[in-house]
């Protein structure tokens, strides 16, 4: 018998209660996994509350988790019992003891990456990834604008664009977060809640622009990082924790011939061996140095509110686990 946090009505953290479920046994193609440590992103918030309605509820939330298979269904060859493995998946159920899923789904893990670390950063480093390589490539001597810079995305961006050669600039919104996005490589840092970003960052860049503006805020942030862009310069948008961002005309593009995206990990990665390739240079990445992971905080998965109340704290700056 397993435990899981099912979500029957959205709302409140406290609406992530603990219960007991089946995990049964892999049909043909399926792995069954024992978590031993699941993440916590605020796409679980926007759930939970019932700002996205793509989990149907009653149901299990959670994006991500790493473990060991326990049991494997009849066609299964790349997996077996013992094996480390992580995964992402749209499909949610994460917040469990156990689970099966399709063996498409699983990411072989390393000795070297702890179940902790692939269960917190697997998600935030696939996004850094796809967005630092892929959605637009930071080259050497551009420069870069992160939001968020101190945050779980946000910091992985900082690092991959300081180890690619950029000039990055990175807002905060306070004095401690700073002095982390320092450390994640950021040359420039805007206190956004002490001054206004846009003349900051036209002062940094001699009214140049920046290559590049990767924003998870959203709504308060859209349209001055569209201001700070370069001619050709693109905007990656990744998330909404300020709001959705209002209609926009884009013909708004047209002067300086902007481009703007909106990435979809899930989609982006749909191809599992371009998952797993990401993957390995993700943790390839943790283990030569070139990213340093944010500190990770643990929850007992019984206490999934009180993760989801951390979760949302402004002061937070840790990567958050539940372990089972």
């Amino acid at each position: 018998m397993h435990t899981a946090i099912v979500l029957r009505e959205a709302g409140r953290p406290e609406q992530l209660n603990l219960e007991s479920i089946n995990v049964p046994e892999p049909s043909p193609g399926e792995v069954q996994v024992r978590h031993e440590a699941i993440g916590v992103n605020f796409h679980d918030v926007y759930v939970r509350s019932g700002l996205y309605k793509t989990l149907p509820l009653p149901g299990i939330p959670g994006l991500e988790a790493a473990g060991v298979v326990t049991a494997t269904g009849a066609g299964v060859e790349h997996f077996r019992e013992g094996d480390r493995v992580a995964y992402f998946t749209s499909l949610y159920g994460g917040y469990a003891s156990g689970r099966v899923i399709s063996q498409e789904q699983l990411i072989p893990l390393p000795e070297a990456i702890s179940f902790e670390l692939a269960a917190s950063h697997l998600l935030k480093g696939l996004t850094s990834y796809a967005l630092a390589h892929e959605v637009y490539t930071v080259k050497p001597g551009d420069t870069v604008l992160v939001h968020a810079a101190a945050g779980g995305v946000g910091s992985l961006l900082c690092q991959w664009a300081a180890a690619a050669g950029a000039t990055v600039i990175g807002t905060v919104g306070s004095a401690e977060k700073a002095e982390s996005a320092r450390r994640y490589g950021c040359s420039h840092i805007v206190l956004y809640r002490e001054k206004d970003f846009v003349p900051r960052v036209q002062e940094i860049t001699d009214s140049k622009g920046v290559q590049v503006a990767y924003d998870s805020v959203g709504k308060d942030t859209f349209a001055g990082s569209l201001a700070c862009l370069a001619p050709s310069g693109h905007l990656a948008n990744f998330g909404q924790s300020s709001g959705p961002i209002p209609p926009f005309e884009i013909s708004q593009l047209f002067p300086k011939s902007n481009s703007v995206s909106r990435l979809n990990v899930f989609v982006h990665f749909r191809d599992i061996a371009r998952r797993r390739q990401a993957a390995q240079a993700l943790f390839t990445a943790f283990q030569d140095g070139t990213l340093q992971p944010s500190p990770i905080q643990r929850f007992a998965l019984s206490e999934a509110a009180q993760a989801h109340h951390s979760l949302e704290s402004r002061d937070r700056q840790h990567a958050l686990v539940l372990v089972p």
